[in-house]
């Protein structure tokens, strides 16, 4: 999997909304390789898309669409402040994206130890199993490593934003919560996005 994370801010919600909906209808039938659209804006108008396709080779056939162009100038006018990243390394749990979520939470934050995070996502369909048993509201995860540096996005899919604040504090398994110890210290978050307008394909 290959995935694009593009953040920023949202000048206008309503714009932004129309062209990601008319790139579903009228774009998304020939992106080859697509495989799945998360957008969230938060409550203070700040915006991520992760956009995943089946490989690097099948993003970049989408982006030199002159369509996709076209519409990409669109939707541009629509939000400030306009950061891409490319993901090479994308790790999943329980399938990646939902689109049955009606919550996102996003960490954003920087590799600390690149070889011990390296080892820590390879092992993530070991831990999954564990981890889905403590918290059922966590619907998938998408962990998309950036090519341009040291940092990542971390994209959490909940049933309900009021099931996540109650399952946030429950005490985890000793070898899961080792887990997330050492995840933790390889890999440190700097910035948590709480997604509650959202809009999955």
């Amino acid at each position: 999997m290959f995935a694009q994370v593009i953040s920023g801010k949202v000048d206008d919600f309503d714009g932004m909304r129309r062209a990601a909906e008319r790139w579903n209808t009228e774009l998304r039938p020939g992106a080859t390789g697509y495989l799945g659209t998360t957008h969230g804006v938060t409550d203070d108008d700040r915006f991520v898309t992760v956009v995943r396709f089946e490989s690097a080779e099948a993003a970049r056939r989408n982006s030199e669409r002159p369509e996709q162009g076209a519409w990409w100038e669109e939707m541009s006018k629509n939000m400030s402040d306009i950061v891409f990243h490319d993901c090479s390394r994308v790790e999943t749990i329980n399938g990646g994206g939902s689109d049955d979520a009606t919550f996102v939470q996003v960490m954003q934050g920087q590799v600390k130890d690149p070889v011990k995070a390296d080892e820590l996502l390879g092992q993530i369909d070991e831990v999954a199993p564990a981890f889905q048993a403590v918290r059922p509201d966590v619907l998938g995860q998408v962990i998309a490593v950036h090519d341009d540096g040291d940092g990542y996005t971390d994209v959490v899919y909940f049933s309900s934003e009021s099931e996540a604040r109650a399952n946030e504090s429950k005490e985890m398994p000793a070898e899961m919560q080792e887990f997330m110890t050492q995840f933790d210290s390889a890999l440190e978050v700097t910035d948590y996005l709480d997604l509650r307008r959202i809009w999955l394909r």
